[in-house]
């Protein structure tokens, strides 16, 4: 699958600037096993890696200009230079993505005292975009990382590719995502998820089992409400906090929740108990993963779910009858749950390679959209971090 991206990069790259690159480097998509909505609350995360990526082929220049192809776009190129003020792209949205990485990037080396240099780059991907996979954080990484690698920039850490990608996705794409998209594509490790401290920024790796798949059924469902629903659901979530007298719902346990309710609004009260439990869900998810438990797996993304639709209020009829038909089809060697933002999207599905034929036929057999679509089903297996593209 690489092979292929690193083919089509070096192919752009030669028809768009006449030679070869010097290297490639890949970031890939995510997705997230459980923990929906605890990041902005300071809590817990466990994506992976999919093995999926942004691919991008790297090519030295020896002045101040940044040329970009991009391969999935018709070959549209972009250029701009590192001396002249970098503003947002007029008509091309991809290009943001890259121009704001690369201001970040310089705005944070010069605070190291180190320059970046001009480069051409070529740039393709098989992330599904629209579908909650992270394309845009894993082009953001792979754009960070192509600089790091050609300019062997040791000081800038993984953990420093993610914060400058987000910053580029805040500030300048004019998006307010949090942390986990980028840290898991810059710092994921093959075979393993990673548990995400979202306060301290600090990564626990937690091995999946052997054999063990991670599907992801698109539902068909377009997730219409997710912003203004999203806005809503965090300021609840600061109400419950202001409540409680917390910084974040990451300081409230289960006793405290109950004990200190008070006179909190009932809508409120339910939002606050799905971030708290699903904290609680999220690091003992960990625990039964590194373990091998399959079984406790499987409950704890089943409970995560019925929050997400009872507490939360976040999913949709049609992706709670598909985790549902997830769910039987997996039984007891697995889970099945929604992930991302909600309100439609997609569902993730933790199960043994040996199972895959069976409930991806069971999905395909029994699941219909409201209209009347068949899902889009991926699988994959947690996969490394940004790096080289061998």
């Amino acid at each position: 699958m690489t092979d292929t991206l690193n083919s089509r990069t070096a192919d752009a790259l030669q028809t768009a600037f006449g030679h070869a690159p010097d290297l490639w480097v890949q970031a890939p998509g995510r997705v997230n096993l459980i923990g929906e909505h605890t990041d902005y609350n300071d809590g817990f995360v466990l994506p992976c890696a999919i093995d999926y990526r942004t691919v991008i082929a790297v090519k030295a220049r020896d002045d101040r200009r940044i040329r970009v192809v991009a391969a999935d776009y018709g070959h549209a190129t972009d250029t701009f230079d590192l001396d002249a003020p970098i503003t947002p792209h007029p008509t091309l949205q991809w290009a943001n993505y890259v121009r704001g990485t690369v201001k970040m990037l310089a705005e944070h080396l010069a605070t190291l005292g180190l320059t970046l240099r001009g480069a051409d780059l070529a740039v393709a991907g098989n992330v599904p975009q629209g579908a909650g996979l992270s394309s845009s954080a894993s082009l953001e990484v792979a754009v960070g990382q192509a600089f790091k690698a050609l300019l062997g920039l040791d000081a800038v850490s993984q953990t420093d590719l993610a914060l400058i990608a987000q910053r580029a996705e805040n500030r300048f794409v004019g998006v307010n995502c949090g942390i986990m998209d980028q840290l898991i594509s810059a710092r994921a490790e093959a075979g393993h998820a990673l548990l995400i401290d979202c306060r301290s920024l600090g990564g626990q790796a937690v091995h999946l089992p052997d054999a063990v798949a991670v599907m992801i059924v698109h539902s068909r469902v377009k997730r219409g409400l997710v912003g203004s629903e999203y806005n809503t659901r965090r300021a609840q979530c600061e109400a419950a906090a202001r409540h409680y007298g917390v910084a974040a719902l990451r300081d409230v346990d289960g006793e405290r929740l109950l004990r200190d309710r008070g006179d909190l609004d009932d809508v409120v009260f339910r939002r606050a108990r799905h971030i708290v439990t699903e904290n609680a869900r999220t690091t003992a998810a960990a625990a039964a993963l590194a373990a091998g438990d399959l079984v406790r797996l499987g409950e704890l993304m089943a409970a995560s779910h019925v929050s997400m639709r009872d507490d939360f209020e976040i999913t949709h009829p049609a992706v709670d009858h598909l985790v549902d038909i997830a769910q039987q089809a997996v039984g007891h060697e697995g889970g099945a749950r929604m992930t991302g933002g909600g309100f439609g999207g997609c569902i993730v599905v933790v199960l043994p390679d040996a199972r895959i034929a069976d409930v991806r036929a069971a999905i395909q057999a029994a699941y219909r959209s409201p209209d009347n679509e068949s899902p889009t089903i991926w699988v994959s297996h947690a996969a490394s971090g940004a790096g080289a593209a061998t």
